[in-house]
């Protein structure tokens, strides 16, 4: 079987399945014979290389835990969700490798807290906005390429719809005032904001200028939380593909953002907020 790209979700189930094999007692070369494979097949599985059934690992190495093997079951289930993959296949010819597990993420998170420090977050764009941020800027190259990114840009908002989703998300103010596009493509992306807001699944809070120091100056990030496994944080994910995902660090972003939350004007307050901001650019 051909090798397959580790992304972040298959990594966690290779993961999973290396732990069961732990605490069985077995080493590498034991479970393999178990498992009827070879030794550098199951070191391809366990290093998210390569898909599998986790249902042979439970027989082969006795698990008899009910609820490890229902989480076990739940990041293969993630892993192997095809809704990242659809997306994916449409647009692998300009998506760049290191965006595969911002899209995993995303796809399939339950809950997402983003912080935006200087431009819309990219699932809140309109067609307009999102064009000139992804014009203006130096990772695609052709006309085709900053087509066909703002395209699945949009396409990536379909999550706000999900039910099965909540979306926490804290603006600066200079998020609301940069003129990407021009004044109309600001009013058209600022009168979106309003709309989306009204979502129940959707919190939306700005940060203006006059709060000055808070915990966002760091930069933007966004935490990413699944109904199994611990929560990611992605930072700059359009730039540096960095992600964390250690407890301690996690943990620190997830404080740095309920601080932001309440330091930022009250759901009610951001939108009279970016109304007056919106009237501004008529």
């Amino acid at each position: 079987m051909a090798d397959i790209t580790p992304t972040l979700l298959r990594r966690r189930l290779g993961a999973a399945l290396k732990t069961l094999r732990v605490r069985a007692g077995l080493n590498l070369a034991e479970g393999a014979k178990l498992l009827g494979m070879s030794i550098p097949t199951l070191s391809k599985v366990e290093n998210g290389r390569q898909n599998t059934d986790p249902e042979k690992f439970f027989t082969a190495y006795r698990v008899t835990e009910a609820a490890r093997i229902a989480e076990t079951r739940e990041i293969a289930k993630l892993a192997n969700d095809s809704r990242r993959k659809n997306i994916y296949a449409q647009y692998k010819d300009i998506v760049p490798e290191r965006l595969a597990d911002f899209l995993d993420m995303e796809q399939i998170a339950t809950r997402i807290d983003l912080y935006a420090a200087l431009v819309m977050p990219g699932v809140l764009q309109t067609a307009d906005y999102a064009y000139a941020v992804i014009d203006g800027g130096s990772v695609w190259k052709t006309a085709r390429e900053v087509r066909a990114f703002t395209e699945l840009r949009l396409k990536r908002q379909e999550i706000l719809t999900s039910s099965s989703l909540a979306l926490r998300c804290v603006l600066d103010e200079a998020c609301l005032r940069r003129e990407l596009g021009g004044p109309s493509v600001l009013r058209g992306q600022l009168e979106q904001l309003l709309t989306i807001s009204r979502n129940p699944n959707i919190e939306l809070q700005v940060i203006p200028f006059k709060a000055g120091t808070h915990t966002g100056l760091d930069g933007a990030y966004t935490v990413f939380h699944f109904e199994v496994g611990s929560p990611v944080v992605a930072v700059e994910p359009l730039t540096t593909s960095h992600y964390l995902e250690e407890d301690g660090q996690v943990a620190r972003y997830d404080v740095a953002f309920d601080r932001l939350r309440t330091q930022a004007l009250d759901p009610e307050a951001s939108r009279d907020f970016i109304a007056r901001i919106a009237k501004e650019t008529q």
